[in-house]
Formats: structure tokens, C-alpha cells, sequence
């Protein structure tokens, strides 16, 4: 019982210790189309990808944007051990 309250107890301060915030990366002087395309990449210990690519280019193309107006970079932190980098990307 105690082993399960301890986990518990880890568990509620791994998500209190969580991060998620969105930051602004780019601008250019296109207007703002009406389009938007999203990449992610995984990574563990800051160190080893294990899954994705947060590139513009790629979100770029998953959202069919030839011409970029804006880009904002999305990421999710739980200490440090385990991270979500989104970039999202807005054009026509």
C-alpha cells in the first residue's frame, strides 16, 4: 500500500512539474492565409528522437503551404525526461 501511494505521489508531482507553452519562432510580410500545417518530434532525456521531424519544411507540406506568413513552436516538457516539440506553420 505504501508503494502505491508513493507512486501516486511521483505521479501527481511529474505532471505538476509538466510544461506546455507556445512560443513565437517566425514572421515574414505574407498576409496570413487561411491554411496551417503541424510537425512533431518526440525525444527522451533531451537527447535521443525517438519518433518525428519539427521542421517547417515538413509542416509546411503537411498543410499544403507554398507561401509562409507565421510559425509557432508548441512544446510539452514533463522534467525534462520526456519532451513534444510541435511546430505549427500559417500561410497560404
Amino acid at each position: 500500500m505504501k508503494a502505491i501511494k508513493t507512486l501516486v505521489a511521483v505521479a501527481a508531482t511529474a505532471l505538476l512539474a509538466s510544461c506546455s507553452c507556445t512560443n513565437p519562432v517566425t514572421a515574414t510580410s505574407n498576409t496570413v492565409g487561411n491554411k496551417c500545417g503541424q510537425s512533431t518530434a518526440t525525444t527522451f532525456l533531451s537527447v535521443l528522437c525517438f519518433n518525428g521531424d519539427c521542421s517547417i519544411d515538413t509542416a509546411a507540406k503537411k498543410g499544403g503551404i507554398k507561401k509562409i506568413s507565421h510559425v509557432d513552436q508548441k512544446v510539452f516538457n514533463v522534467l525534462g525526461l520526456f519532451q513534444t516539440t510541435t511546430t505549427i506553420v500559417y500561410g497560404e
